[in-house]
């Protein structure tokens, strides 16, 4: 997922960029990057230095049970902070649609206000998105906390 405004941004005419892929992510003009599945063993943030791209990592899990909660503002700042200084900004994970989209949604709630259901919605038009039962269950509980519902 990549993010330019609020709303993703739509890879209709081309695939979005590989994190992997320097000419990929030059070409699409990618300044920062949040991966939701950062290991201590990789070696990904090395990568980007000589191309002058921001890097966060998130050493986040998919089972249900993992607590994806914490990383919420973070992550939403990292986003929001990129984006306000007219920055690009690559969202992954290993598959793309459970843990990063759980960020990224929680990101549009946290910074522009959207309900759940509206950032599930805005997300959708242009990508997919299946966050596990666990994270949409503290993505709810979020849009109480933030909307006073649940």
């Amino acid at each position: 997922m990549s993010y330019t405004s609020k709303l993703p941004a739509s890879w209709n005419d081309t695939p979005p960029p590989r994190k992997e892929n320097r000419a990929d992510l030059t070409k699409h003009r990618v300044t920062h990057i949040l991966n939701a599945a950062h290991s201590k063993r990789g070696v990904e943030p090395d990568i980007y230095e000589c191309m002058e791209i921001t890097y966060m990592g998130i050493e986040a899990h998919d089972p249900c049970g993992f607590d994806m909660s914490v990383n919420f503002r973070a992550a939403a700042d990292f986003i929001h902070r990129a984006l306000s200084r007219g920055g690009k900004v690559l969202v992954h994970c290993h598959v793309g649609v459970s843990r990063s989209a759980t960020l990224v949604l929680a990101y549009l709630m946290l910074k522009h206000n959207l309900s759940l259901v509206e950032a599930i919605c805005a997300v959708k038009q242009n990508r997919g998105v299946f966050p596990n039962r666990g994270f949409l269950r503290q993505l709810i509980r979020l849009d109480g906390q933030l909307f006073g519902k649940h």
